[in-house]
């Protein structure tokens, strides 16, 4: 059993531990699996140290912004998986749906009343840091958030990187310690837990758990719940089984021709993890750790320069190398943003050269301007955007590649900036898996200059602002099957 790193548990109250509990609760919020998990490792901790049954909750309500089929049925199948992995195993687990707003309202206190104390997770975009700071201050009781994000903690620096060179320079200097702890890979079987059992009075008829036949049903549960059923579920699967065999796939079949053809949309090299890295479904550990293995890695063939290049400190493969630097530089350099600074979702964070120029440029003529409803549906003159808009709709997502052309023309189809960032954040976050996410932020405000340079000449509506268009993005990357298969 691997112990925590203190850098990565933050206590979200003064309480105390409660020594007449009777459980350590893990209150599962966005680490959402049972392996490679440093907030489930802490609470096996506690629960060990005060010999105590430990109690999993996981709980999915219906309230927040943008909750529809798609991103409901992707975290119910992630809590199939618990449900039946974790039955008869030495942790109890408690699945909780909420079917109409407000109705999961009380069920923490409930569970807080008999705890000792309470783990969850330190996440630091969309909704979750809010709701973990007001459940907090309800709580009679001491409760620890634990980071189990990324390789490096985000506690390692309090300064906001504004650049992946700076940022990788940094990883590079601070991270070979780090690389040497990871979280215990099945830490529930690794260790002897005492079995829970009873449950608070009341609370199954008062908070019933969603039973396995129920969450086997998804079609048949989604109806039943007070979300937005007008975005439908897309073809991929949650879960870790399923984020596993994207994993996998990709290490053993795709990782070697990566490098060469990740930019291209009509091959399909891609990992396809950035779903399941961000409902928490895999590790980036795990990740790490396999492809460590996969390419015999060991840490003494590190650089000893940090030269803040993409390439060459790991001493790896090529291909390996450049997954690594999407994996950990500009992953862990959104949760840097989003830990840093609140306002990480906002125009105003963006650099101050990026503000000024678009700021100069912002009564530009635009050559094609667009309502939100013209882009949601794919109304617009340009059949490569068209495309890549009726993927996301249909799937989920957008080739990574042909995403960055795709918020590039809202920019310069839109009346202003800040409704280009508008529409942008609206239509990634309510259709894409991987959006809310800090790497998903990151990549919207990259659109409009963050983590970039001024760039020349100087243009209509961009400015400085690096340019792209459907004409060069049809010349560097081959897309007329790709058009093909996705223009309704």
């Amino acid at each position: 059993m691997n112990s925590v790193p203190p850098i990565r548990i933050r206590k979200c109250n003064d309480r105390s531990i409660n020594p007449k509990g009777h459980y350590v609760l893990y209150w599962m919020v966005a680490n959402r699996r049972i392996h490679w998990n440093y907030s489930l490792d802490r609470a096996v901790q506690w629960a060990l140290e005060l010999n105590k049954p430990l109690l999993i909750l996981e709980a999915l309500r219906i309230d927040y912004p943008w909750a529809s089929d798609r991103l409901h049925q992707f975290i119910l199948d992630g809590m199939l998986h618990h449900a039946r992995h974790l039955k008869g195993m030495n942790a109890s687990y408690y699945p909780y749906v909420e079917r109409q707003r407000r109705e999961g309202k009380g069920l923490l206190e409930a569970l807080a009343g008999k705890a000792c104390v309470i783990v969850t997770d330190d996440y630091p975009s969309f909704f979750i840091p809010k709701m973990i700071s007001v459940a907090s201050r309800k709580i009679p009781l001491l409760m620890e958030k634990v980071d189990s994000n990324g390789l490096l903690p985000m506690n390692e620096t309090n300064r906001v990187f504004q650049t992946a060179y700076a940022f990788r320079r940094f990883l590079q200097k601070q991270l070979l310690p780090h690389l040497l702890e990871k979280p215990t890979a099945n830490p529930l079987k690794e260790s002897r837990l005492r079995g829970l059992r009873s449950l608070p009075r009341g609370l199954k008829e008062r908070w019933p758990k969603t039973s396995i036949t129920e969450l086997k049903d998804g079609p048949r549960l989604l109806r039943s719940l007070a979300i937005d059923h007008s975005v439908g579920t897309a073809p991929v699967r949650g879960g870790t089984d399923e984020a596993l065999k994207a994993w996998r796939t990709f290490l053993e079949d795709r990782l070697p021709r990566y490098m060469e053809h990740r930019n291209q949309p009509e091959q399909e090299v891609t990992s396809g993890l950035s779903p399941y890295l961000h409902f928490g479904q895999i590790s980036s550990h795990q990740v790490f750790h396999e492809l460590m293995e996969a390419e015999d890695w060991f840490f003494d063939r590190l650089s000893g320069k940090a030269h803040g290049g993409r390439s060459g400190w790991w001493g790896m493969s090529d291909p390996a190398e450049a997954f690594l630097d999407q994996l950990i530089t500009w992953r862990e350099l959104s949760f840097n943003m989003c830990r840093r600074r609140t306002d990480y979702d906002q125009y105003l964070s963006l650099p101050d050269w990026a503000l000024t120029t678009l700021s100069q440029h912002e009564r530009d003529p635009r050559p094609y301007e667009y309502s939100f409803e013209d882009f949601e549906l794919g109304r617009t003159h340009d059949p490569l955007w068209n495309a890549a808009q009726v993927q996301l709709l249909t799937e989920g997502g957008i080739h990574n590649y042909i995403r960055m052309l795709w918020g590039k023309k809202i920019l310069h189809w839109s009346r202003t900036p800040q409704r280009a960032l508008h529409t942008m954040v609206e239509l990634n976050n309510k259709y894409a898996l991987d959006g809310r996410d800090p790497n998903s932020y990151s990549g919207i405000f990259w659109i409009l200059g963050r983590y970039d340079r001024p760039w020349g000449p100087e243009r209509p509506i961009f400015g400085k602002i690096r340019y792209m268009s459907s004409k060069n993005t049809a010349r560097k990357v081959r897309v007329r099957q790709y058009m093909k298969k996705y223009i309704l």
